[in-house]
């Protein structure tokens, strides 16, 4: 029983740090007003908790993304279609970029925050080479369709972080007018495919 205990407490203590922080998140005008300092008031622990439990401000930011994300990667990695491996690739495509903008959509903050902590490119983050792995993978079984490397890139590059909050938040673009032209720049990106075969 004593052996258990610190275990338990440390369990508890993660809950009620991921939690505060995600409202804090959720809550904030920007991400960078978020400290380490707010989310232990928040959450009612010490700062040296946080630092124990995640490391620094970038560990924990990605530890929650991670919680947040979960159901979508469980989705890609095992579930069944449009978003599961068994998915022919003109329909995971558009389905796999969907699901990360409407990820990013109900996340705007959080996901602001993870693709700033970037050590000295985005491109580099274990988050961003993970999701253009699968999508690469998935265009190079298209015919006819060259350079799914480069392809993967810039179709991650229309939903970015920044440039979902640049349109939803500082432009007002209302979330299904964002889903649709996804979709249809998809569309024209891969040539064989369109908006009415996109996830709805």
């Amino acid at each position: 029983m004593t052996e258990r205990r610190p275990r338990k407490d440390a369990a508890r203590n993660r809950a009620a740090v991921l939690a505060a922080a995600d409202t804090l998140f959720t809550e904030c005008e920007s991400p960078e007003d978020v400290t380490m300092a707010d989310i232990a008031t928040a959450a009612g622990v010490g700062k040296g908790t946080l630092f124990r439990a995640f490391g620094d401000r970038t560990g924990l930011i990605r530890s929650l993304y991670a919680t947040r994300l979960e159901p979508v990667r469980s989705a890609v990695e095992e579930g069944p279609p449009p978003l599961g491996p068994d998915t022919p690739p003109l329909q995971r495509v558009p389905a796999l970029l969907d699901a990360l903008l409407c990820f990013k959509l109900d996340n705007r903050h959080l996901a602001l925050a993870l693709e700033a902590t970037g050590s000295d490119s985005p491109y580099q983050a274990e988050h961003y080479e993970r999701w253009h792995s699968l999508l690469r993978s998935a265009l190079e079984q298209i015919p006819g369709l060259t350079n799914s490397d480069f392809t993967a890139h810039a179709l991650l590059a229309s939903v970015r972080a920044d440039l979902v909050e640049h349109l939803a938040g500082q432009k007002g673009v209302p979330r299904e007018d964002m889903r649709k032209q996804l979709a249809s720049f998809i569309a024209e990106v891969l040539g064989d495919t369109g908006p009415d075969d996109a996830p709805r």
